[in-house]
């Protein structure tokens, strides 16, 4: 319980797959989280279960709790006085000091119930993180914000467990409406996705590497430096902007530039060039590029220059940014060949008579999502080694950074359908959701658990916890989930997860593959 752990330790955090031991951060966190860091978002988290109790989910107030949660997310801000701020704005909202230091979600004394209070709550900020970039696009929907204010507000209700395993379902219905309205923003803004190979090679101009997750950032630099003589390349979760119509008739847009977010540290030392973090998966910054990165939105980072949000509607400034990447070096060579993405819902379904008819032949036996996240952990190779050893017949759907651990690896076509489908971020879980769902009414089933689908999926943060929970509420059963299972599943939550929706942890790749493909 938070509230006994912070009497003994500096700080309590388990929020992400990598909490030290498998239980929980105690002195820092194995993010690089600063107990005082830990500590104020606590006390904005217990401001939000305030704020949600007190107040109605007016627009203005849903996109900052939105804001608020999203700063709390792993890997997003480091900057304590962005979280100072949030505080401050959150007591001016209530008209009083936050009453606690700790959240209600942490606080309850039966495992069961603070556990389910937990995946309600990360499963929140997962909903949030989506919420709020759909809300940069201008998308909105009051039935979100609704949701997370009563979810929030339920925390202190005392609540039963019964009661709190609904909220959770419930979080994870709330998470499809979150990643269906983002999927639109998205594709009004910018098109929708087609297949695009994408360069892992450099020019010679000096460059500018986006990464996080933020594609309105990256569309208003694009417009920005298309004659500055400067190249733009993305990094990260930012490879799948590269299949939009909107990105790619910007000539600069160079190629994909390094690997997953947590090899970052080596990746932005040899680009040389200008660095802009969008959102989350900062990680604790190197003197070897300190003074050439920059973040915006909700990602922050002490001592680093923060490009400040839009005024009325207008384009941020990354003038700042721009200025700085020609005082740079052209980027070192990090990779060669290309990558393709953009295997959206849209693209995959224009396949899809191709697909049907290559299930009927027994030219495809079985799709495996093998979607999420990636993360420091040396048992990630898993992935690697699983992908590696399916069989010449099986078809991966994938989206988010996990498939930077195969992506390169595993190549070859089915009748002309790459074997391994890049939807695009982690968000774009809905597209491979809309695909077997409309796959599984194109062969007359009555259950989508019925298609030659299995799922081996990875999970690193408070985003995959809300993935998990649509994929839950959408009716898929079976799901493998790795490296780890959650520290804050407690044992009977997560005996209740595997009776009722067949979730499983990951064994050897030789045993997982042979169930797979079995």
């Amino acid at each position: 319980m938070n509230d006994i752990h912070m009497q003994k330790n500096a700080m309590f955090c388990r929020q992400c797959q990598e909490t030290f031991g498998n239980t929980g951060c105690t002195r820092v966190g194995v993010c690089g989280k600063r107990p005082e860091t830990a500590a104020l978002m606590d006390v904005l988290v217990a401001g939000l279960e305030e704020l949600a109790a007190a107040k109605e989910p007016t627009r203005a107030r849903g996109r900052f709790v939105m804001e608020a949660l999203f700063l709390t997310l792993t890997n997003a801000n480091f900057d304590d006085e962005r979280l100072r701020e949030a505080v401050a704005a959150c007591e001016r909202d209530l008209g009083h000091s936050i009453g606690r230091t700790v959240p209600r979600a942490f606080s309850d004394v039966d495992a069961d119930v603070r556990s389910l209070k937990e995946v309600t709550l990360f499963g929140l900020k997962g909903v949030a993180a989506y919420a709020h970039h759909a809300a940069v696009l201008g998308k909105e929907d009051d039935a979100i914000y609704a949701f997370v204010f009563r979810a929030l507000k339920a925390m202190g209700e005392g609540l039963s467990a019964d009661a709190l395993t609904r909220l959770v379902l419930a979080c994870g219905e709330t998470a499809v409406r979150a990643m269906t309205l983002l999927d639109a923003a998205n594709t009004e803004a910018y098109g929708k996705p087609a297949a695009t190979p994408v360069s892992l090679g450099v020019g010679t101009r000096p460059g500018i590497l986006v990464s996080g997750h933020d594609l309105r950032d990256l569309a208003e630099l694009l417009e920005q430096t298309k004659d500055s003589g400067l190249d733009v390349y993305t990094h990260g979760e930012m490879l799948p902007a590269h299949g939009y119509p909107a990105f790619r008739k910007y000539a600069h847009l160079k190629g994909n530039y390094g690997d997953a977010w947590h090899r970052q540290q080596k990746d932005f030392a040899s680009f040389n060039g200008a660095i802009l973090m969008t959102t989350n998966c900062i990680v604790p910054v190197l003197d070897a590029y300190r003074d050439r990165i920059f973040t915006t939105g909700v990602a922050g980072y002490p001592g680093v220059p923060h490009v400040a949000d839009r005024v009325d509607g207008k384009p941020k400034d990354f003038s700042s940014v721009i200025a700085r990447a020609k005082r740079c070096a052209p980027p070192q060579p990090l990779g060669v060949g290309e990558v393709t993405t953009g295997f959206a819902h849209g693209q995959v379904l224009a396949l899809k008579d191709k697909v049907i008819a290559a299930v009927k032949a027994g030219k495809i036996r079985k799709f495996v999502v093998m979607a999420g996240c990636d993360g420091r952990h040396l048992t990630r190779d898993y992935y690697a080694r699983v992908a590696e050893a399916l069989p010449a017949d099986a078809v991966i759907l994938t989206a988010g950074c996990a498939k930077y651990r195969y992506i390169r690896r595993v190549t070859g076509t089915i009748d002309g359908i790459p074997r391994v489908l890049d939807a695009g971020q982690c968000n774009d879980s809905y597209s491979l959701a809309v695909v077997a769902l409309a796959l599984k009414d194109a062969f007359g089933l009555d259950d989508v658990n019925k298609l030659p689908l299995a799922f081996d999926i990875a999970w690193y943060e408070q985003k995959a916890v809300a993935v998990l929970l649509a994929l839950l509420a959408l009716g898929f059963r079976n799901i493998r989930l790795g490296p780890t299972h959650p520290a804050f599943l407690s044992p009977g939550v997560a005996q209740t997860l595997v009776a009722r929706f067949g979730l499983a942890g990951i064994g050897t790749p030789e045993d997982d593959v042979r169930a797979i493909m079995g």
